[in-house]
């Protein structure tokens, strides 16, 4: 284990992060909001716990391991989160316990969007941007923009990359060399941030709004600068644009970056996974916006169609975005919208959950031992895009989906311990594991009122679907440690 490499590397990066409160102190000193002390001082510490880390180390040059990468996204992560948290913890305006500030900086580095914070409206505007930032810089992965941008690392970006990027198929590059694959990635993501905030500003958002809300949106968050989220703006308008960059967000990146560099939209259709994201998509707003409009929960069948599809989209693909109180929707719909977020985005999106492509792999194995039973000595191949896959993806994505429903289960059970009733703390985990945010009972608002211990389960949730199970696990494996 190069122990000295990777204390050199999370001093670069520790450092790295701390200029991203650069924007955040402009936006306060614009805005004259009384919060640029807070963020000044916490630009100063974190960039001089950077230094520290990496001055005595900074000379020492060698080549990663794929362990050493592991150790680097988690160690960097855990860090960033409590890193974050400063910011919040500092400032007057809103007054947040260590722990809140914790939650609230895991929450957004993460892109879950769940909140511990109330009158979003009063808050200073640094401290609003900044919360749509922490989503818009996690969206992507952090770490993937590091292996862009400083080259001069001296690493093999490889091992960062496959260590952070989610998906079961992630050792495919988009480019011969892996600096230039996060590059492309992160290109894309710029473009599709500023064309978000050009339609939210059309739409009649303010440009304040329409920038923080962009972040989100793209990042597939679901932060706010508002209470009442995008209800607050009360407009179908701009609740469609949200719509459209939910869904673009929620695909695989990969393919973005296939339509632009061939000038052709070939490769959207021809992928299956994106087939089926749009299906389920399609498939729950259809029930849901019927059930609404059948319920009477709204008046005129217009306004039933776009709740319902806005609602559908938002939280299948984990955004999180609210126009109304979904938990208090009639009979099964808050349960099918929760349940829609376990799919979540596709592999190689911003998006949360399981990933689409593991939900269909899960189907076609399911299937696959069916027509074992029927044919016993015939050879079934599952395919993706009409290529077989190796048994070792299939048997990753069962391994992964065992590990998925162990550790539910497992932080499901230490919140109930805590006096969280069983809807709250079901939900929340889900919520948090699938990085949704929103979620039923008294998380259903925010998570401000739930226990202290409960939010440190919750924090680890969001690291965990973040991380997407295995990236965390393996560093807690005594296996991994063993020479």
């Amino acid at each position: 284990m190069q122990f000295l490499t990777i204390q050199r590397i999370l001093g670069i990066l520790l450092s790295l992060f701390s200029f991203t409160l650069l924007p955040p102190i402009m936006v306060s000193l614009f805005y004259r909001d009384g919060s640029t002390q807070a963020f000044v001082t916490a630009f100063v510490l974190l960039l001089v716990a950077g230094l520290i880390f990496w001055l005595p180390v900074r000379n020492h040059r060698k080549e990663l391991k794929i362990r050493d990468g592991f150790i680097v996204v988690v160690m960097f992560w855990i860090t960033l989160g409590i890193s974050g948290a400063l910011p919040f913890f500092l400032t007057q305006v809103p007054a947040m316990s260590f722990t809140d500030a914790v939650f609230e900086s895991m929450s957004g580095l993460t892109t879950t969007g769940a909140t511990v914070l109330t009158g979003l409206d009063n808050l200073p505007k640094a401290v609003l941007f900044y919360r749509q930032f922490l989503q818009w810089l996690g969206g992507m992965g952090i770490v993937v923009l590091a292996v862009a941008i400083l080259p001069l690392l001296g690493i093999g970006g490889m091992q960062l990359y496959r260590a952070e990027t989610p998906g079961p198929m992630k050792d495919s590059k988009l480019t011969p060399r892996i600096t230039e694959t996060a590059k492309a990635l992160w290109y894309i993501y710029l473009t599709i941030t500023v064309f978000c905030a050009l339609a939210f500003r059309g739409a009649g958002m303010s440009w304040f709004d329409a920038i923080g809300h962009s972040f989100s949106t793209v990042a597939i968050g679901g932060f706010s600068t508002h209470d009442a989220s995008i209800g607050f703006f009360n407009s179908a308008t701009i609740e469609m644009v949200t719509v459209v960059f939910m869904l673009l967000a929620g695909m695989n990146f990969s393919l973005h970056f296939l339509a632009w560099r061939h000038r052709s939209l070939r490769h959207y259709f021809a992928d299956s996974e994106l087939r089926v994201y749009v299906s389920i998509l399609t498939l729950i707003s259809v029930v849901t916006s019927v059930y609404l409009y059948f319920t009477h929960t709204f008046d005129g069948p217009w306004t039933a169609v776009h709740q319902g599809i806005f609602q559908a989209v938002s939280i299948g693909t984990t955004a999180g975005f609210t126009t109304t109180d979904y938990s208090l929707w009639p009979g099964f719909l808050p349960i099918l919208l929760l349940m829609a977020s376990y799919i979540g985005g596709c592999a190689g999106s911003t998006g949360g959950g399981m990933k689409v492509i593991r939900v269909m792999l899960l189907f076609k194995q399911g299937y696959r031992e069916v027509l074992r039973l029927i044919h016993p000595n015939a050879v079934f191949a599952i395919k993706v895009n009409n290529k077989a896959l190796p048994s070792k993806v299939v048997g990753a994505v069962w391994g992964f989906f065992a590990l998925y429903v162990f550790c539910f289960s497992i932080m499901h059970l230490i919140l109930m311990s805590t006096g969280l009733d069983i809807v709250t703390s079901f939900s929340a985990v889900t919520a948090c594991l699938n990085n949704l945010g929103p979620g039923l009972g008294e998380v259903g608002a925010n998570y401000g009122d739930i226990n202290s211990p409960s939010k440190w389960v919750l924090c680890m949730a969001m690291l965990l679907g973040r991380l997407e199970i295995l990236t965390l696990l393996v560093v807690l494996s005594p296996a991994f440690w063993k020479r």
